[in-house]
């Protein structure tokens, strides 16, 4: 049995310690909470009935923690994970992993010099249609790849980024781009393949905060293929679609629902057997847009630990979503379009207001 502790006990919290601290996870179980607000760590602990710690270290020292896993606000995630790492014990870190490319660079350094893995959470590749596309993109289904899309189309009122203070800026956390929509930006690189060069434009619509609501996107494959990521928070009056579609010179995947969890389109040219059941049978209905891939994330980590297996999003891995993103909004900030072997000079992620002002639009 895995012991578990969390770090940062915010609204994400919800999902992790429900899943851990209601035995959900076999080979898991929550075992300690900590948040610098004791008041937030009290209030899980006492519901799970485990110790609470407004002191990360502390926590370490005092609890057998096999995993610790960090669920502060994004720009806190490399110095937690980088203390953390001290302990030499496995972290885990939510979407996504930092805001600049150097913070990503020191975490997956301080993981490897302590010999401890860095696990990301990319839960969405593990969503039952996703695995299924990803099958027939491994299978050579597609042919030659034409396009990939993703749209979020997502409801967030201003009382969501008013929760917490840090929320939309730019040096905690990014807009729609880096939070809902970093899922979507990962799996669109997974199925298509690495990126050439991006285009994009955003504004800041309804939201009363410093980052984008609302972004565009096209991209060009190294492989030829385009792109387009379409994702927004100003969705009125309820989510409506987090999907990705695929394209190839031999057939079309979509994948719609509002967590990419219905499978809306299956068509190959050359058919297979089970083909006339995928629509049915790779489909499912959650409850929110957080969807089951938690689940079936922790499953895979448990199996990693256990089994000593290689993990499907490493830091290096999670690494290549972080550099599109930031390259994305280097070319929402220049105007012009970027090519991903680039030096960050205006994206303002992980920046201070003072040395950095907005230019995504009005408000």
């Amino acid at each position: 049995m895995l012991n578990v502790a969390l770090v940062g006990c915010g609204r994400i919290a919800k999902r992790h310690s429900e899943l851990l601290g209601e035995d959900q996870i076999p080979g898991m179980r929550l075992a300690a909470v900590c948040d610098i607000e004791e008041d937030k760590a009290r209030a899980v602990g006492e519901r799970f009935k485990v110790p609470f710690y407004a002191d990360m270290d502390r926590m370490m020292e005092s609890e057998p923690i096999d995993l610790v896993v960090v669920l502060t606000p994004t720009g806190a995630h490399a110095k937690h994970v980088i203390r953390l790492s001290r302990h030499q014990k496995d972290v885990l870190v939510e979407k996504p992993m930092a805001l600049t490319l150097d913070d990503a660079d020191a975490m997956i350094k301080a993981c490897d010099q302590n010999g401890c893995r860095l696990f990301v959470v990319k839960q969405n590749r593990f969503n039952v249609p996703v695995l299924k596309l990803r099958e027939a993109v491994e299978a050579g289904r597609f042919g030659k790849l034409i396009l990939g899309t993703v749209r979020v189309r997502w409801c967030r009122h201003q009382h969501y980024y008013d929760q917490d203070p840090w929320r939309g800026t730019w040096a905690m956390d990014g807009g729609v781009l880096t939070n809902q929509a970093s899922h979507h930006v990962d799996m669109l690189q997974w199925m298509i393949g690495d990126v050439e060069s991006v285009f994009a434009k955003a504004a800041t619509a309804l939201a009363d905060i410093e980052a984008e609501d609302t972004i565009i996107v096209t991209l060009k494959f190294r492989n030829g293929a385009l792109g387009i990521i379409e994702a927004t928070t100003a969705a009125r009056p309820i989510n409506l679609e987090g999907s990705i579609s695929v394209l190839g010179e031999k057939g079309t995947v979509v994948i719609g629902g509002f967590a990419v969890n219905k499978m809306e389109t299956w068509a190959f040219e050359e058919a297979r057997e089970g083909d006339d059941r995928v629509l049915e049978e790779f489909s499912v209905n959650p409850p929110n847009v957080y969807g089951f891939g938690h689940h079936a994330y922790y499953e895979h980590v448990v199996d990693c630990i256990e089994n000593k297996k290689q993990h499907l999003v490493d830091g290096l891995e999670a690494r290549k979503s972080l550099r599109l993103i930031n390259a994305i909004y280097e070319s929402v900030e220049t105007g012009r379009e970027v090519f991903l072997h680039f030096i960050p000079r205006k994206c303002p992620l992980g920046r201070a207001p003072e040395t950095h002002r907005p230019k995504t639009g009005g408000r």
